[in-house]
């Protein structure tokens, strides 16, 4: 069996102490592959740094909503720069957050659409992040269409009409250890029925969403723990778990244009 963790913060501080052994569970329990996101200038830079040291580890650069408030132009040319970097493989993580409004809307808004534009230009997919936008996302995602975006929606935990929409514009659906939670998975768990195998991606978004059993024990997410979350992901499905953490593998190396064949 081959995983791959498709987003985590492999580069956060609590990481620091025990890096090398977070790598070696993750390979315990399969997991070949781990995506470091992005959300500023340095954490990007961090994850370019950690994917070069470490062939399983690839990286993506982006300015998170939650830091529009920072970003510039500058950074953008920075981030472009740094793109360029062969274990780069997405522009991400971005999109609009009106849940906690930590930068306001107008430069969520702003800096979302040059970031599109850029990795557009750039040809690379985007790992996408929405909370709360009451609507604004699709409809600026609709309203600067691009010709074979790829992209993720990460963390999934928009309606039936939003899923119906990512799906239509071709995106991928990135699932996490909310999947595993009895009242706070529910909902997820009821949707993914909805969603083609083919679309499907697991997450960790470690070190946050711990899963069910895992929470119970440890506080901190790591990208082992993405084993439980295709597991979940195969029972509600009624699939065979073998079957179907090959499809998961093909879809993110297709995302993501790495060598499937390779661990």
């Amino acid at each position: 069996m081959k995983l791959f963790d498709s987003h985590c913060h492999l580069d956060d501080a609590v990481f620091k102490p025990d890096f090398e052994k977070i790598l070696q569970r993750a390979a315990k329990a399969d997991v070949k592959r781990m995506m470091i996101a992005g959300i500023d200038e340095h954490t990007s830079a961090r994850a370019v740094e950690l994917a070069e040291s470490f062939p399983e580890v690839y990286a993506s650069v982006g300015v998170h909503p939650h830091d529009a408030r920072s970003c510039s132009e500058k950074t953008l040319r920075e981030l472009s720069s740094l793109s360029l970097h062969p274990k780069v493989m997405a522009w991400g993580e971005i999109g609009l957050d009106f849940n906690r409004m930590y930068s306001p809307q107008k430069d969520q808004e702003h800096w979302f659409v040059r970031q599109l534009e850029i990795a557009d230009r750039l040809e690379l997919p985007l790992i996408f992040h929405e909370r709360d936008s009451q609507g604004r996302f699709l409809e600026i995602l609709e309203a600067t269409p691009a010709k074979d975006r790829r992209a993720v929606v990460h963390c999934f935990s928009g309606s039936t009409s939003e899923l119906v929409r990512y799906l239509d514009m071709g995106f991928y659906i990135g699932i996490t250890g909310i999947v595993t939670i009895a009242k706070r998975g529910k909902t997820l768990r009821d949707m993914l029925p909805r969603i083609p195998k083919n679309r499907l991606l697991i997450e960790t978004d470690a070190p946050y969403l711990t899963p069910t059993p895992q929470r119970n024990r440890h506080r901190r997410n790591e990208p082992a723990f993405v084993r439980q979350v295709l597991t979940k992901v195969a029972e509600v499905l009624g699939e065979d778990l073998q079957s179907l953490a090959q499809q998961v593998w093909t879809n993110t190396c297709t995302l993501f244009c790495t060598d499937p064949s390779t661990d």
